[in-house]
Order: C-alpha cells, then sequence, then structure tokens
C-alpha cells in the first residue's frame, strides 16, 4: 500500500522545479564566484534547498519571511525574479537592491520578503517586531524567522523567543541545523547539540524536529505550525535538520570534516528524494521531470547572460537610498 502525500501533479512539478532552481542557481553563482564576477562572501544553500520550498510554499501573500545570510534559497522560494537575484549578487544595476546589496542582503519588500541579514541572529529581533507590528493592526498575517544553528548562542536568540512567547507574536521560528557554524560542529557548540528545538520549552514555545532533507516532512511540520500561530496560539519553534554539501562560505576550504561524512548526506538529498517519492507515487514521470530539467537549465543560461551583460551602478547611486 502507497503511503499518500497531500500534495497533487502541479504541487510536484512546482516544488520539484522551485529546489533544482535553487541548486543551479547556486552552482552557477559557485562559478561566478570563481570567475571574479562576485565578490565579498558567497554562502550557498547547497544540500538544503526542502527546507526553504518546503516551508515557503505554505506561506500566504500576507506573511514575512526574513533570514540569514545564506538566503538565496530562501529568496527564490519566495518568488523572486532569479535575474534580480544574480544581478545583485554580481553587484549591478539591475539587481533587487540595484547591486548594492549583494549575496547577503536579497530583498523584495513587494514580496514581503524582509531581507538576508549578515549578522549572525540578528534578523531574529526584527522578525519579533514585525510580529509585533501584526498584532497591533489586527492583521492574519505570520512571520518566518529562518535561522542557523550558530544563532542559537547570541543573545537576540533568547531574547526574541522569549518576547514571542510573552506577547503571543504570530512567529515561526525555523531553524536550519545544517551541523556546521562556521567549521565547529554543533556537538562541539551547543550544549543541546542536534536537540536545539528542546531549547524552545524554557520558553513555553512548543517545538519539534524535522528531516530537513525531506520536503513533505517539512511542509506536514510547517502547516501545523503554522495554523497555530495564525489561530493567535503564539509562536512555534521547528528545527529541520539538513546539511550543507559546500562549505560555510565559497573562501572556505572544508578541510575540518571528512568527505566520508558529505557523500553520506548525498545519498539522502533532498531533490533525488522527492524525485524518487513523486515517481513512485504516481503524481509524474521520469519524462515530465526531465523536461522541468531542461527548462530550468535554459532559465538558469539566461539568468548568467542577464547578470553578465547588466551595467554596473552609476557613482551618484551612492548617495540614493540613504538617511542622511
Amino acid at each position: 500500500m502507497k503511503v499518500a502525500i497531500n500534495i497533487d501533479k502541479a504541487q510536484v512539478a512546482d516544488f520539484y522545479r522551485k529546489m533544482l532552481l535553487i541548486r543551479r542557481f547556486e552552482e552557477a553563482s559557485g562559478r561566478l564566484y570563481m570567475q571574479g564576477l562576485i565578490r565579498g562572501f558567497l554562502h550557498l544553500y547547497i544540500g538544503e534547498e526542502a527546507v526553504a520550498v518546503g516551508a515557503i510554499s505554505l506561506l500566504e501573500p500576507q506573511d514575512y519571511v526574513i533570514t540569514h545570510y545564506r538566503d538565496h534559497g530562501h529568496a527564490l522560494a519566495r518568488g523572486m525574479d532569479p535575474k534580480a537575484c544574480m544581478a545583485e549578487l554580481c553587484g549591478r544595476a539591475t539587481g533587487s537592491s540595484g547591486g548594492k546589496g549583494g549575496s547577503m542582503h536579497l530583498f523584495d519588500a513587494n514580496l514581503h520578503f524582509m531581507g538576508g541579514h549578515a549578522i549572525v541572529g540578528g534578523q531574529m529581533p526584527i522578525g519579533v517586531g514585525m510580529a509585533l507590528g501584526i498584532k497591533m493592526k489586527k492583521q492574519n498575517g505570520v512571520v518566518m524567522v529562518f535561522f542557523g544553528d550558530g544563532a542559537v548562542n547570541e543573545g537576540e536568540f533568547h531574547e526574541s523567543l522569549n518576547l514571542a512567547s510573552l506577547w503571543k507574536l504570530p512567529v515561526v521560528f525555523m531553524l536550519e541545523n545544517n551541523l556546521y557554524g562556521m567549521g565547529s560542529h554543533v556537538d562541539m557548540t551547543h550544549a543541546a547539540g542536534r536537540d536545539i528545538y528542546n531549547s524552545a520549552e524554557y520558553y513555553k514555545i512548543p517545538a519539534t524536529q524535522v528531516d530537513g532533507m525531506d520536503l513533505i516532512a517539512v511542509r506536514e511540520a510547517t502547516s501545523f505550525a503554522i495554523d497555530r500561530v495564525r489561530a493567535g496560539n503564539g509562536p512555534v519553534f521547528l528545527e529541520a535538520m539538513t546539511y550543507r554539501y559546500r562549505g560555510h562560505s565559497m573562501a572556505d576550504p572544508v578541510n575540518y570534516r571528512e568527505m566520508d561524512e558529505v557523500e553520506e548526506w548525498r545519498i539522502n538529498d533532498p531533490i533525488d528524494r522527492f524525485k524518487t517519492l513523486a515517481i513512485g507515487e504516481g503524481l509524474i514521470t521520469a519524462g515530465e521531470l526531465e523536461e522541468i530539467d531542461s527548462q530550468v537549465a535554459d532559465e538558469i543560461d539566461e539568468v548568467v547572460r542577464f547578470a553578465r551583460e547588466s551595467p554596473f551602478p552609476e557613482l551618484d547611486d551612492l548617495y540614493k537610498h540613504v538617511y542622511a
């Protein structure tokens, strides 16, 4: 007997396309970085695609997303224009912030995507403030705050959970535990190790852990969380156990972990896993998925071409969009 998955064929195609778009976008970003067309820091989301797509796919237009500096996957999952994203990474005037934000600061107010934030944990109190605004205005919105395991050691983490709980704010705290804070394994940096979600219980916030390599599992846990939060019951904490295949950033030689560990996680690749499940459930054919592969490849080629051919900002643009 087959296990029912609560999605239809159109959703399967959409989720697969979005995860694959993120993967190919990140791979292309890595190549452009090596060619010197993307400068500064570049943190790739490869391996974590099921978390962004699974969670964000359940949000409504009035809901908000705020995240950390590994933000490309969240931006694309929320529906940002890949061309504007890549142009921003390359510092071009056609980028989402006119080429002045870069990789860690993608932003689209029209989509309620309130940016990647380079300060570890810095997005958490901002997300709580956004949720407070929603509650004060009596709106029916939810704020989804993404953060990594490294942020759990920051004071903002505890302050944000405390205030969100006290004020019963509409927040879904989404921890992406990819096991490494820069070059240190989570077991060496946090007492809770691979069970950080238990930390939320101290603040009386319902919490659970989910397989972040499984899009269906992420969606099920997120659906429950959003329903509870939207009903006015206060925040929910989710810990998605996932893995980044690449280094902390492109400058990371990744000499702190064994390649055997990476290969073990690749066996559980979120895109391949979803593909196998969808075909096995008869929701889509291998041929239809191959067509999506081809379409995404063509789209990424166009995204890269657009970014390469876009102009750099003018010098006078330095003085635009500043307070003083």
